[in-house]
């Protein structure tokens, strides 16, 4: 038997042109429109520019990447008679997606929402003094006692923040503790550790004042209860009430995103199609070192829609 997860991807998926493959689906157009019209913001044409500045600032990726992810949700279902997936998640802001697509909030309501989270995040670090590094090859415990012995220091905060797939962890916090940390990491064996160029060191302490604005603008949004199951960041555990789903997006700001326990929920479940809905092939990538024997799919063009079609015959 078939059971198959809708996966959403968060930053650092986004690229120019991403959705040119999908850009003759009526719906598609109709889904940025919309949050054009929201934010006053010609998304479809800052996809097309010449450069990515504009799409990798936060404020404009990730109500884009939710934008680009939903539409292309929309599409799947238009081509597939609304065939409604088994689960779906997402990785960080992909959480957003993964809720507008369970029908737990309106698409226009959550693109204004990221926008504010997008907001929140920038002001709580100041540019310049967050930082973010990838961890690889070492064990999450490793990873997690050399940010504790570099916080006990006194450096600054420092904290594993995405455990993305065995052997794959993100670490955030202030600059320097970040930096001293990337050097106690080289020690205890990582094979690579790689600052990565993010102004914003999300998931991590720092975001607190971000998160404390967020339930503000949380409780001004109408929820309802999910169509789909949906697995959350914080706990890997499948949402089963509007109150553990707000306490998850607040909590989401300052907290580890759970990813590799995430898919591994969606096995214990008996998924065995994980399907990577949007723009970009990462998830796809860590999910493979997760979940071996689960088929994977990026969803992405007509060809993969069809593709996933058949597949699910």
């Amino acid at each position: 038997m078939i059971k198959f997860a809708f996966v959403f991807p968060g930053q650092g998926s986004q690229a120019l042109k991403m959705m040119d493959a999908l850009a003759e689906i009526n719906v598609v157009r109709d889904t940025f429109n919309q949050a054009s019209d929201a934010l006053a913001i010609d998304f479809w044409a800052m996809l097309q520019e010449e450069n990515a500045e504009n799409i990798n600032q936060t404020i404009n990726t990730q109500p884009l990447l939710l934008t680009a992810s939903y539409a292309t949700y929309l599409a799947w279902l238009e081509k597939s008679a609304n065939r409604l997936p088994d689960f779906v998640a997402g990785h960080s802001l992909g959480e957003y997606s993964a809720l507008v697509a369970a029908e737990v909030l309106d698409f226009v309501d959550a693109v204004k929402l990221v926008r504010k989270r997008a907001e929140y995040m920038q002001e709580a670090v100041r540019p310049g003094e967050g930082g973010m590094a990838a961890v690889l090859g070492l064990a999450d415990e490793l990873v997690v006692e050399a940010c504790a012995e570099v916080m006990n220091s006194g450096v600054g905060v420092v904290q594993g923040v995405n455990f993305n797939s065995p052997g794959q962890v993100v670490i955030a916090g202030s600059k320097a503790a970040v930096d001293q940390a990337v050097e106690v990491l080289k020690a205890k064996g990582a094979r690579k550790v790689m600052p990565l160029p993010v102004s914003v060191p999300s998931h991590c302490d720092l975001m607190k004042p971000a998160a404390e604005k967020l339930v503000l603008e949380l409780n001004n949004v109408n929820f309802n209860q999910p169509k789909i199951p949906v697995v959350q960041n914080v706990n890997a555990a499948i949402a089963n009430n509007i109150a553990s789903i707000k306490d998850g997006l607040v909590k989401q700001l300052y907290s580890p995103v759970l990813w590799t326990n995430s898919v591994k929920t969606l096995a214990s479940h008996g998924v065995n199609v994980i399907v990577e809905c949007g723009p970009g092939k990462v998830l796809s990538g860590l999910n493979k070192r997760i979940h071996e024997e689960a088929s994977l799919l990026n969803l992405n063009s007509l060809e993969t829609i069809s593709a996933l079609q058949e597949q699910l015959k």
